[in-house]
């Protein structure tokens, strides 16, 4: 499985050679379901966890207004299979009905939520990360693991879940835990990652708008310039070039390591480190979707030429949703992996 980002639909260095020395690798991950072990790179997918090594549970409180809502991971599971088997129902016949007696009592039944459980949470594996695959940016000598995980109710302002990171060398888990334990409730149904398999691919960042110089910011908004190039900005849909910048030629959208911070909910700010003060750097984004309206350049190739099938949100194979779709970007220390990391909702 891969899958090959098109070429930008600009070379925007050729126009803005100042850009040049800000390029920076990001590697776009590809999730896609499939059935990942706990010796693949993954999304959703069973963790390489040493058997006696406590799992990791949330110990802080949790909204209980939010009850009505939750399900169990296997009632969310089975949801997931009564809408994925009503979906090729009707890719098959258009006519057959959207759900059978069956599939609307089971849907009954799960629609009137789950008590409120108070007490420590296990923790929902979000990523496992090997650096045989994927570039990790800030992993400590020895390792080549990343382990992320998250708590799967919400936790701040932002209405995001709390991760936790681990790093480890896989070659000292002899002896890994056969059935770690789940949450016996989750608020919100997409904060169970579908599992994934990934297929990385190295591409080019470079900064947000915002974060360019005020003299390059202007002249990134000069229309004239692109008119000169002879690009037509305005027929991709952009309100202005800085708006096409923005979704098509600075970062990449959906899950990835390293790259460029993506700002729009906020404008930019500092992100030190809270153990040093370092200025933290990007490690991983946890994206709600690949690309959406408006990034269509960042579909890859493979999915233009054989579309996700109907009944599959396209986009986003995860189904991780976050604030309402946008990006959970973790940032680590680059001086020590043992200092705190911070979460970015943009």
């Amino acid at each position: 499985m891969s899958f090959t980002t098109p070429p930008r639909p600009f070379d925007v260095t050729a126009l803005f050679p100042q850009l040049a020395p800000l390029a920076r690798t990001a590697t776009r991950l590809h999730p896609r379901p499939g059935s990942p072990s706990v010796y693949d790179s993954s999304v959703g997918g069973p963790l390489l966890w040493p058997a006696d090594e406590r799992w990791p549970h949330c110990e802080e409180p949790h909204d209980s207004d939010a009850a009505s809502e939750m399900h169990s991971p296997d009632e969310i599971r089975l949801l997931r299979r009564i809408r994925a088997a009503a979906a090729e129902r009707l890719l098959r016949d258009p006519q057959a009905p959207a759900s059978t007696p069956e599939e609307l009592e089971i849907e009954q039944q799960l629609s009137e939520g789950h008590p409120w459980f108070d007490g420590p949470i296990p923790m929902i594996p979000v990523a496992q990360l090997y650096t045989r695959d994927v570039p990790l940016p800030g992993s400590p000598p020895g390792a080549d693991l990343l382990q992320v995980l998250w708590c799967p109710c919400d936790h701040s302002e932002f209405a995001h879940p709390r991760t936790a990171l681990f790093w480890r060398s896989s070659a000292s888990v002899t002896d890994v835990v056969d059935a770690p334990p789940e949450p016996p409730v989750i608020q919100f149904d997409w904060y169970l990652p579908e599992p994934c398999l990934l297929a990385p691919e190295q591409v080019t960042d470079y900064p947000s708008p915002m974060e360019l110089s005020k003299e390059l910011q202007h002249q990134l908004g000069d229309v004239s310039r692109w008119e000169a190039a002879g690009f037509a900005w305005d027929s991709t849909g952009a309100m202005d070039p800085q708006e096409f910048y923005f979704r098509n030629l600075c970062h990449a959208p959906g899950w990835k390591t390293g790259g460029w911070t993506r700002w729009g909910l906020t404008d930019p700010m500092p992100r030190p480190c809270p153990e040093c003060g370092t200025e933290t750097i990007p490690l991983l984004t946890i994206a709600s979707r690949e690309w959406d309206s408006g990034s269509k350049s960042w579909m890859p190739d493979e999915e233009r030429a054989n579309p996700t099938p109907r009944g599959t949100p396209r986009a986003n194979f995860t189904l991780i949703d976050i604030a309402g779709g946008y990006d959970l970007q973790l940032h680590v220390c680059p001086v020590s992996p043992d200092h705190p990391h911070i979460e970015l909702v943009q």
